[in-house]
Order: structure tokens, then sequence, then C-alpha cells
């Protein structure tokens, strides 16, 4: 299993709160070390690595991860369902609650 994540880069250089956010979360899981790859979508650059990668699987909010294994390509929209799926991790209710962002208004 290879675990991609892919991080939004704003104009001003600084990484976008939803994405520091999930980072801290995985790193305070000890989970950290099991994302094999940080990919960056820059905002307003279609071309860059994590923007390509959001247009060809259709994924268009950061962070998002693909995990690619024997069966394919899977994206994870949410770090949550990451860590169910794929980390054998449980999520609290609280957890679910805090990942619905309603701040979240700008794609990748």
């Amino acid at each position: 299993m290879y675990v991609t994540m892919v991080k939004k880069r704003l104009a001003d250089g600084s990484e976008c709160r939803k994405c520091a956010e999930v980072t801290e979360f995985l790193k305070s899981r000890g989970l950290w070390g099991r994302i094999d790859e940080v990919v960056e979508a820059r905002e307003g650059d279609p071309d860059s690595p994590g923007a390509r990668l959001g247009a060809r699987l259709g994924a268009d909010r950061a962070p998002f991860f693909v995990v690619r294994d024997d069966g394919g390509e899977t994206v994870y929209r949410s770090v949550l369902q990451l860590v169910q799926a794929r980390f054998g991790g449980a999520v609290s209710t609280a957890e679910r609650a805090r990942d619905v962002d309603p701040d979240d208004v700008g794609g990748i």
C-alpha cells in the first residue's frame, strides 16, 4: 500500500488551514509515518502536481489522499475515512463532528 496526501498551498506560500489540521491529527495519532508522499496543489496553478492529480481523480478539495495497492487507486476525501478504512483506527463521534468544516469554501 502506498499513500499519497495532497495538500493545498495558498498563493501566499502558506499551507491551507485544513491541511495543517489534518497533518497534526495524523501526527498526534502516530500515523504520519504511514503517509508515503505529500504532493502540493498550489492555489492558482492548475499544472501543480496535486492539482493535476486532483483533476485526474475528480477530487476538487484538499486535503485528500490516494491509496495505491494491488486493487488499484482509491481516493479518500476525509482523513477519518482513511484512518478507518486503511489504518485500522477507530474514529469517535466528536472527531466526525470536527471533520465537518463550515469554512471549507475553496477547492484546489
